[in-house]
């Protein structure tokens, strides 16, 4: 069943889109050496976005590091893809059949919100 979904989600709930964003958005940040660790965390949110279902994260890991790291990502991205994934779930969620899209986009929200410190992990 989950990968029904997640095909159905890569092609009709923005995953696949959503996901080569974050591919291009992580390339372009490793490209300096400042921007790698953003980089990475893109890439990560990179593969939550290609297949979200089954999957879920964990926060609160990484100590000071990872809380200044949310910061500065806050500040200049965080907020930003934190709207447009609620923009995209409200849209998916104006019709029945998009409720489960709409549901994995707020799953993105939050991991995109604050991705340093955040663990995705497969839901058993």
């Amino acid at each position: 069943m989950r990968f029904v979904l997640n095909v159905l989600w890569a092609l009709f709930g923005g995953g696949l889109l959503t996901a080569l964003e974050y591919l291009l958005a992580g390339a372009l940040l490793c490209l300096t050496v400042v921007g790698i660790p953003f980089g990475v965390q893109c890439f990560k949110i990179a593969g939550l976005a290609l297949f979200p279902f089954g999957k879920d994260f964990t926060g609160g890991h990484g100590g000071a590091p990872s809380f200044l790291f949310n910061v500065v990502w806050f500040l200049f991205a965080g907020l930003w893809i934190f709207l447009s994934h609620i923009a995209l779930g409200l849209a998916c969620a104006a019709t029945l059949i998009g409720i489960p899209f709409a549901l994995q986009h707020l799953k993105l929200a939050f991991v995109a919100l604050a991705p340093f410190g955040t663990r995705v992990h497969e839901r058993p």
